[in-house]
């Protein structure tokens, strides 16, 4: 039998799919290379391009490939672009899921990983986040996630489609072997951003709000190794197949660091001194966002093995230092 991976040459997508290639699954990889990048997939995958909005396309996969589990990354994931272009996010992210649980229904594929997110919650209530607490998303993306988690409810009470989604906090870090890693164009995420200091890429890195209620006034946010979230990608697919209800898991690594901690643990790792320009706060950023993780290692046994932000930052060094321009083949725009 098969996994499925839509999304499988992005970012998160590239990585878990080598997770379970080492754990020696057949893997079927459907990205449209709108954001992701063909050279990112592991060569033992198989690899369609395509839009997951195209029901042909998936019919196709479904009819070629003995395929039991869907792991579901494939989404648009910009928050700035998401509250220029609502409907096209609603479109790409819940039209598509919409599409795909449909095929799946028609191919009798019960099981589905989804890659959801921490910006289904919006504002926190609390620190640190629990899966009960309110979900009211401020920005589009976030609001689409919502939706998609939504809409596999109720696929799973009028079908029998099992889900398990995983709202992720901050990912960062690279696999540890520096072949793949993280290439964003725009490039949004803080940690790459820094990192393109010492690479040359920029004099400075930005730090927008030193007046937060936190221990140095910037933002305090939780990082969590891809690695690690891959790993807790392979564990719910196992408790899937063994016939676990549908359920919801926060995964980061419950402790928090400061936008000044980040950067001065790049310091460190890259033995530069990456100057820092003040700003005033951005719109919209919540002092802090910590998930609790107590769920996910109580009823997974999941553990992140990288806590340590300097060792998380290493490996994403270890991939920007070697590979400055990113992938050589960039991604392709497709509407």
């Amino acid at each position: 039998m098969a996994v499925l991976v839509t999304g499988g040459a992005g970012y998160i997508g590239s990585h878990c799919v080598c997770s379970l290639i080492d754990k020696k699954e057949e893997v079927i990889v459907a990205d449209n290379l709108q954001t992701g990048n063909r050279d990112a997939v592991h060569g033992e995958a198989r690899f369609y391009k395509g839009d997951i909005r195209d029901e042909e396309f998936l019919d196709k996969i479904f009819r070629e490939n003995s395929v039991d589990t869907v792991i579901h990354f494939a989404a648009n994931s910009l928050v700035s672009v998401s509250m220029k272009e609502p409907l096209a996010y609603f479109n790409y992210n819940v039209h598509g899921t919409e599409v795909l649980l449909s095929a799946m229904n028609r191919h009798n594929v019960r099981r589905i990983v989804f890659s959801s997110s921490a910006a289904v919650y919006g504002e926190p209530e609390s620190i640190p986040i629990l899966e009960t607490d309110r979900t009211e998303p401020a920005n589009t993306y976030g609001e689409t996630k919502l939706a998609m988690e939504k809409m596999m409810k109720w696929a799973d009470i009028a079908h029998g489609i099992k889900h398990i989604a995983l709202r992720y906090f901050n990912v960062a870090g690279a696999h540890e072997s520096g072949t793949i890693g993280e290439d964003h164009d725009p490039e949004t995420h803080l940690i790459p951003l820094i990192l393109q200091v010492p690479l040359g890429k920029r004099e400075s890195i930005s730090i927008f709000g030193d007046d937060y209620d936190t221990r140095d006034g910037t933002c305090i946010r939780d990082y969590i190794h891809v690695t690690d979230l891959t790993n807790a990608h392979i564990i719910v697919l196992e408790r899937l197949r063994k016939g676990a209800s549908s359920n919801v898991y926060n995964l980061g690594n419950g402790e928090g660091f400061s936008v000044k901690e980040v950067v001065e643990a790049a310091r460190r790792v890259t033995g530069h001194p990456i100057p820092a320009v003040m700003y005033p706060r951005r719109a919209g950023d919540p002092a802090v966002l910590i998930a609790s993780g107590k769920k996910a290692r109580k009823e997974l046994g999941w553990q992140p093995r990288f806590n340590k932000i300097d060792d998380i930052i290493a490996t994403a060094w270890k991939w920007h230092k070697n590979n400055p321009e990113g992938f050589i083949n960039k991604p392709e725009f497709l509407p």
